[in-house]
Formats: C-alpha cells, sequence, structure tokens
C-alpha cells in the first residue's frame, strides 16, 4: 500500500497501518471549496487502542541502537525531498499555502529530520562527582508515548518538529493533527516514515477534533504532551495535564512587535515589516502584529507599507497569488470584527479591510494606540498596525507591554545599539535587522508570558530536555557496607 495513491488510503487514518476509525470526515479546500479526499475520525476509544499499540512498539524501538533510529530518520528526509511536491500540493489545497510558503515548509520538514537524526547521535547524560568510590552518573531515558496535537497554519513543520525528535530519541508518538489539514500535518509524515522503515505501532496519525485531543491529553500512559495552537487552547491543556501530575510543551500564540528605529532604511523596513505581516496571510504566530514606528519615520514607514499592501493579490494560491485564504469563515469573521472595531475606535484604514469570500486583503493601520482591539490581540490574519513612539523608553515599554512574549525584532542601522536594546525586551525569540518570522531545526524556539512554556523545540538541547526525563544511575564493584 501506498500513500502516494491516493485511492488507498482515503478515508483512514494510520495506527499500526492504514487503517479506517469510528468515522470519517471530508478533506476540504478552503481556497475553493473542494472536496479533496476524506480521512478517518477517532473517537477517544480509536485514541486509547493507538496508545496502547504505542506503549508496546515503543519497548522495542527505544532498545535499538540510536544509529539504526538516526537511519530511519535519514532515509525519511531524502523520501520527504523525494515527494517534496506531493507534500507541497497538499499544503497549497488544504491549508491554503502560498507556492513559495508551501516549498519552504516542505525544506523545513526535511530539515527536522537531518536534526532529529544528529541529535540521536548527540551524549546523553553526565558522569557526576561523588562521595563514594563509585560511578555516579545521569542519563536521559525516553518518556515512553508522546503525544503531539498540532495545528493547521504550519502543519508538516510544526508536527514535525515535536515527532521527529521525540521518535529519534527513542519514545513512541501520537500525533492528532489538526482536522483541517490531517493529510499534510499528520499522513503525509506517516507514510514517509512508513516507508523508511519505521516499526509498526511507534508512530500513529489519529485526526479528529477536540474528543480525540483530550483523550490524548488525559490518557495515563501518555506522560508528556507537547501543544502548539492557540492561547486559550493550551491554557485549558496546561491546566488538565497539571492535574495529572504530566509535563505538557505548550507553543501558542504571540503578538509579536517590530520596533522601526529613526536611523534606519525606510524601504527595506517596510518590505521587511510586509513580509513580517502579511505571510501565509498572517496565520502564523510569530507574525508581526504590532509594528512600532519612530515618530520621525512614521508617516513615510505607513505610505510605504500601505503602497506594499494594496500590490498584493489574494486568492487561490494554486494560481501562484503571494496570499490564500484565511483558513475558514470564523476565523475571517474574527479578523474583520478586530478590524473594524479598531477603525471605529480612531485608527485609520491605509489600506485593505475588505474580503472575498476567505480571501481577506492585506490591511494597514495607522493612528493605532496601544489599547486599539488589533495591536492588544493576536489577530491571526493580514493586518498591520502601526503605532508610534518618540523615545527609546517608550518604545521598550508599548513592546514589554504585551502578555505575549513570544518574537520581537529590531531595525535600525545601527545594529549594536539595537543589540543593547533587546536586553531591555521580554520575549523568547529576537531578531535584529529581521522581521519577526523565523525558524531554523537547529535553533531554540518557543515563547513565554501567553506564548508558551519556553523554548521545547528545536535544537539537540530543547528536544532532549522536551522528550527525555533524568535517571540517576550509580555503579560499585562491591555491596555498600551498612552497621545494620
Amino acid at each position: 500500500m501506498t500513500f502516494f495513491d491516493q485511492q488507498e488510503w482515503d478515508g483512514r487514518a494510520y495506527v499500526g497501518g492504514w487503517t479506517a476509525l469510528s468515522g470519517t470526515a471530508p478533506v476540504v479546500s478552503p481556497a475553493t471549496g473542494t472536496e479533496l479526499a476524506s480521512v478517518a475520525v477517532s473517537s477517544a476509544e480509536d485514541l486509547d487502542a493507538a496508545v496502547q499499540r504505542a506503549v508496546v512498539a515503543q519497548r522495542d524501538w527505544a532498545a535499538r541502537p540510536a544509529h539504526e533510529r538516526a537511519e530511519v530518520m535519514r532515509r525519511a528526509a531524502a523520501l520527504a525531498e523525494e515527494h517534496g511536491d506531493v507534500l507541497a500540493g497538499w499544503l497549497v489545497n488544504e491549508a491554503g499555502s502560498a507556492q513559495a510558503k508551501a516549498a519552504f515548509e516542505v525544506g523545513l520538514v526535511t530539515s527536522e529530520l537531518h536534526q532529529a537524526a544528529a541529535t540521536a547521535m548527540m551524549p546523553y547524560g553526565q558522569l557526576l562527582q561523588s562521595s563514594l568510590p563509585r560511578l555516579s552518573m545521569a542519563r536521559r531515558r525516553p518518556v515512553g508515548v508522546v503525544g503531539v496535537i498540532s495545528p493547521f497554519n504550519f502543519p508538516a513543520i510544526l508536527a514535525s518538529r515535536s515527532v521527529f525528535p521525540a521518535l529519534t530519541l527513542g519514545n513512541a508518538v501520537v500525533l492528532k493533527p489538526d482536522p483541517r489539514t490531517s493529510i499534510s500535518g499528520g499522513l503525509f509524515l506517516a507514510a514517509i516514515l512508513e516507508e523508511a522503515g519505521l516499526p509498526a505501532g511507534v508512530f500513529a496519525v489519529v485526526p479528529g477534533g477536540a474528543e480525540a485531543g483530550g483523550a490524548l491529553v488525559d490518557h495515563p500512559q501518555v506522560p508528556v504532551v507537547s501543544f502548539t495552537g492557540s492561547t486559550a487552547a493550551g491554557r485549558a491543556i496546561g491546566e488538565r495535564a497539571g492535574r495529572l501530575l504530566k509535563r505538557a510543551h505548550l507553543e501558542l500564540g504571540g503578538n509579536n512587535a517590530m520596533i522601526v528605529m529613526p536611523d534606519v532604511d525606510l524601504p527595506a523596513a517596510a518590505a521587511a515589516g510586509a513580509w513580517g505581516s502579511f505571510l501565509h496571510q498572517g496565520q502564523i504566530c510569530m507574525t508581526t502584529g504590532r509594528h512600532i514606528v519612530h515618530a520621525d519615520v512614521y508617516d513615510e514607514y505607513v505610505e510605504l507599507l500601505g503602497e506594499k499592501a494594496r500590490n498584493l493579490p489574494a486568492g487561490d494560491p494554486a494560481t501562484g497569488v503571494p496570499l490564500g485564504p484565511i483558513i475558514d469563515a470564523g476565523q475571517r469573521d474574527r479578523v474583520h470584527g478586530l478590524v473594524t472595531s479598531t477603525v471605529d475606535a480612531g485608527a485609520r484604514l491605509v489600506a485593505g479591510g475588505t474580503y472575498t469570500d476567505l480571501f481577506y486583503q492585506p490591511t494597514v493601520l495607522a493612528g493605532v494606540t496601544a489599547e486599539h482591539p488589533a495591536f492588544k490581540e493576536e489577530v491571526f490574519g493580514p493586518v498591520a498596525p502601526v503605532i508610534r513612539f518618540d523615545d527609546i523608553d517608550e518604545a521598550v515599554e508599548i513592546t514589554n507591554r504585551s502578555e505575549y512574549g513570544l518574537s520581537i525584532s529590531i531595525l535600525a542601522r545601527d545594529a549594536f545599539r539595537a543589540f543593547e536594546l533587546s536586553e531591555r525586551l521580554t520575549c523568547g525569540i529576537l531578531h535584529i535587522n529581521d522581521q519577526t518570522v523565523d525558524d531554523e531545526a537547529q535553533a531554540p524556539f518557543g515563547g513565554i508570558g501567553f506564548s508558551g512554556t519556553g523554548a521545547r523545540f528545536g535544537g539537540h538541547e530543547a528536544s532532549i530536555e522536551a522528550f527525555t526525563e533524568t535517571q540517576w544511575v550509580t555503579v560499585q564493584s562491591q555491596i555498600q557496607r551498612y552497621p545494620f
């Protein structure tokens, strides 16, 4: 059976192989409304069966030498490259990704597989000093079964960055992708891992909604949950996990700031700002949601950014346009509500603010205050609110006022001055002379505050911390003597 022949897997999930579950659901293109395929939908009982199978399969998988687990990841990387056009096609049609964004995401998936293969071979412990004549060490052991819940916006990469390192460190993984992107965010990954030789049962993809997600979080044999999604959902998952004394790694929303200094190259700054706010229709946790611009260059920056917005068409990404659809009508209406309420509160609409079907035009808002809805809240749409500042202390105060703490950027001709300023900013990721959206497999990724529980993704250190437990081990040549 091959994933690349759609008739072979249509209406199925991946649990020890391609299988039917309790129900099915259509996969619908947000750009055209066309039904693309169907996938199986998991109930709580289906999910329990996947976990039980994973518990058994994980024991043998963890016992395999690290280089064997790494080799599976390397073979999967080659398959991801070979079939990258298939994944890109699903990202365009299922997730509404522009073609360039889809190609970029395919490359990130391949990078994550190579990074995971390298992680398998990293040192996994320490030798410790001891007051006794013995060998004392701390070693990292796999946690067992990791539950992963991933979102719709970058479905393949935001599943991959948890799935691949967790697997390569000796865990089994049960993945529940967003039901709107179950193929690009789950079943494609299952296909390449299966073909790469991952043993049956070690990885399961169980599409479903809130019931399946809740069952995964609550399951007593899933000690670690990795969730990427909204702050509201992440808070609920964190609360449930906390009551069960299990770890939840939460990568949540962001209302990310870009500070534009007065000495900046304005055309370059406006291009960076447009990319940061409008890439993938603003549906990225790292999207530039707050443009904080010095008063000396504010008016010119607003005009340049508005010109960028007016020249970016939104439409069916299969036709090659740079922006695709908002994921669904509910999210489109939320975006529009934030825009209209901000304009009603006194902001000026420079560009956009209109939509056709799910295609929302890139929008620039000027004359914004820190209390306007589109500036204060995470929009998750192609909206760029621009506020002015007069001095550095004001810029710092505006930036740090947000409850989110994911990504911040500073654009300045004097990069060292910007670096000094960065010491005063509160966030998990900071870029100088780049916009807020960036990701690399080897770099730590995560936010603080309403943006999550810190860097639990990216790089060897974060992955090992996230998906293993520390075990203290001592070894003596003879039994220790005691007085009774």
